[in-house]
């Protein structure tokens, strides 16, 4: 379509379109304006999801070492046979499920040895303080990793787990099968308190589980969370942090796993779960827990891996830092005598 000129030098356009259009194009001349032609550009994509490059290196598609790794570690104490790893968190969070997840990468099927909720919910599904083992080989060989896992009941805006409890468990007071009480904390004397334990029953990594899919965490679960960390950090065990569920935050982590560190929306969420809860971004692990499928991904198992893997290190720091200290108050227990 050409443009018109000026009335009164032609005769006007015929054409409805044209009759529109020449008022605008008329007046644009007369104010020496050229006409626009802003209808013709592009709009401005909107900005990447991902980054160019990953916020944190990771090994795909060779899980072997890490496998290999984890398959070989034996404490070196004769004393602690296992590494006592205590999973904490809000409701809902996943604690179960990661276990579960473990064990099917450990494993190579998927496996469900500890109960978990197939719904979200906001009452525990958790209700006993259980130790979970991992099997290792089969059949006549059985035998069980050198770690284990204890879940606690959920925490909850005003109900669930009682802070007191949990600061039990990492002392390891807490036996076996102990039903929590939201209503009151476990005591000296009860059916379900250990007065002796011993080095092996005490926890030696502590694990925070958040959903990077879910809402804000209410101000008095962060508080409770604060206490055990505190006390933890009194007790010097090492402190780490994992995110569950970042298929469902991120739809970019949803179509290819290996995007987790290239997400924006899940590094910021990494940043904010450690100003909230205290735990360094280094610390902080996102995984993708087994829901849904019926066979191992090694995509999922090299992140459940990668978690697992620094359990297992800061767990066997601290055992060894625990038995230097012994040694060192035997030492001086025999100076003084």
């Amino acid at each position: 379509m050409t443009w018109s000129k000026p009335r009164g030098r032609e005769s006007p356009p015929t054409t409805r379109e044209s009759t529109e259009i020449q008022p605008k194009i008329y007046n644009s001349y007369r104010m020496g304006q050229k006409p626009s032609h802003h209808h013709h550009e592009k709009p401005t994509p909107p900005p990447s999801p991902t980054l160019k490059d990953p916020w944190r290196k990771i090994v795909w598609g060779d899980k072997t070492r890490d496998l290999q790794y984890v398959q070989d570690y034996e404490p070196e104490n004769n004393d602690i046979k296992h590494i006592r790893i205590l999973l904490y968190g809000p409701v809902g969070a996943g604690k179960s499920s990661f276990i579960n997840s473990v064990s099917s990468t450990l494993r190579g099927r998927t496996t469900i040895p500890a109960g978990a909720s197939s719904t979200t919910s906001d009452k525990s599904f958790t209700t006993r303080y259980e130790t979970h083992k991992i099997i290792k080989g089969g059949g006549k060989s059985k035998s069980y990793y050198p770690f284990i896992f204890n879940d606690v009941m959920g925490l909850e805006k005003g109900d669930g787990v009682r802070v007191d409890d949990i600061k039990l468990a990492l002392k390891g007071h807490v036996k076996e099968g102990y039903k929590f009480n939201p209503a009151s904390s476990l005591s000296d004397g009860d059916p379900g308190y250990n007065p002796l334990p011993s080095p092996e029953d005490k926890v030696h990594v502590l694990v925070c589980v958040l959903s990077a899919n879910a809402a804000e965490i209410p101000d008095s679960v962060l508080k409770k969370m604060a206490e055990i960390r505190e006390l933890a950090s009194d007790l010097g065990i090492p402190q780490m942090a994992i995110g569950t569920n970042i298929d469902s935050a991120c739809p970019e982590t949803a179509k290819d796993l290996k995007n987790v560190y290239k997400s924006k929306h899940l590094k910021k969420k990494v940043h904010d779960f450690s100003a909230s809860v205290g735990i360094p971004v280094n610390c902080i692990f996102p995984v993708k827990n087994y829901c849904d499928e019926i066979d191992i991904s090694d995509d999922v198992d090299t992140l459940i891996l990668s978690a697992l893997r620094k359990m297992i290190d800061f767990g066997d720091d601290f055992i060894a830092k625990s038995i230097e200290k012994r040694s060192r108050m035997s030492f001086d227990l025999f100076d003084i005598k």
